[in-house]
């Protein structure tokens, strides 16, 4: 009995085995739930790709929405004008007042112009007005579809005998697959102006001497690429944001998650394209 009372209080502090019948279950559960996202996830993907290709052939019928299409360009650049033109001259002011120090310690302030351009031209001025454009556009055209899926517009469209992919989708793909390239010169443009203001801040260069310097070495081959990115992120911005508002749920909240995921989304797509742009211009 003595034994029995100093062994008692110890056994209690030995924390006892898991049920194997709740190990079990809890197995199962895991063993579901990734199931379902890994079903979720091919699902998905399979939308996706019948999405594009339903886009891809509506965009070459006969029945173009050619007003649409220009309606959409106009919202697409007078929504972003602004904010590309303040983003464009920061970039050249951030890059122009970062690099000058450097560069005036090894004694070479002269190729301040020509660096700054390039870094601009070729990933900065692009890249960047893209990642603004997922943001602004991308998440215009996942919201304002998501809210026509709510309240049933896009259905009473099929039921009108109407193709909703043809009328509402092709313009907005191909508006921000044609404007985007052009806001992206637009901002390399400011982006060079705000250059030549941040050399001024600790000097006086001239305008023309200062744009002589910085296009000097600007050739064909750095200018070609960077545009041609352009058109691919356009077109992925323009296309995640519908397929993420063609694609919303029937809830109000789903419009919010829709506008959301169209950001994440399009901004993934566009640092993919632009690292594969990469890898394809440095094997060229």
């Amino acid at each position: 009995m003595k034994h029995m009372k100093v062994i008692g209080p110890v056994l209690k502090r030995i924390p006892r085995l898991p049920n194997v019948k709740q190990q079990a279950i809890k197995l199962s559960e895991n063993a579901i739930r990734k199931t379902e996202k890994v079903n979720q996830f091919f699902l998905e993907v399979g939308a996706f790709t019948l999405f594009f290709w339903l886009t891809f052939k509506a965009t070459f019928s006969r029945d173009f929405e050619f007003r649409e299409f220009l309606r959409q360009c106009y919202l697409v650049g007078n929504k972003t004008l602004p904010l590309i033109t303040i983003t464009g001259l920061v970039i050249g002011l951030v890059l122009t007042i970062q690099s000058r120090p450097i560069l005036a310690e090894f004694g070479a302030l002269s190729m301040l112009p020509n660096m700054v351009t390039l870094s601009i031209v070729k990933e900065m001025g692009p890249v960047v007005t893209a990642l603004i454009c997922a943001g602004k556009i991308g998440s215009g055209m996942g919201a304002e579809l998501g809210s026509m899926k709510v309240t049933e517009q896009i259905d009473a469209m099929e039921v009108s005998s109407t193709n909703p992919i043809r009328f509402l989708v092709v313009p907005r793909v191909l508006a921000a697959t044609f404007m985007i390239p052009i806001l992206v010169l637009y901002a390399d443009a400011f982006g060079i102006m705000g250059s030549w203001l941040g050399a001024n801040i600790k000097g006086d260069v001239n305008f023309v001497l200062f744009t002589t310097q910085a296009f000097s070495s600007l050739g064909f081959s750095d200018l070609f690429p960077a545009i041609i990115k352009t058109f691919f992120f356009g077109a992925a911005i323009g296309f995640v944001g519908c397929f993420k508002g063609f694609t919303a749920g029937r809830g109000t909240r789903s419009v919010g998650i829709a506008a959301n995921e169209s950001v994440v989304m399009a901004s993934m797509f566009v640092i993919l394209i632009d690292l594969v742009a990469a890898q394809i211009t440095d094997m060229l």
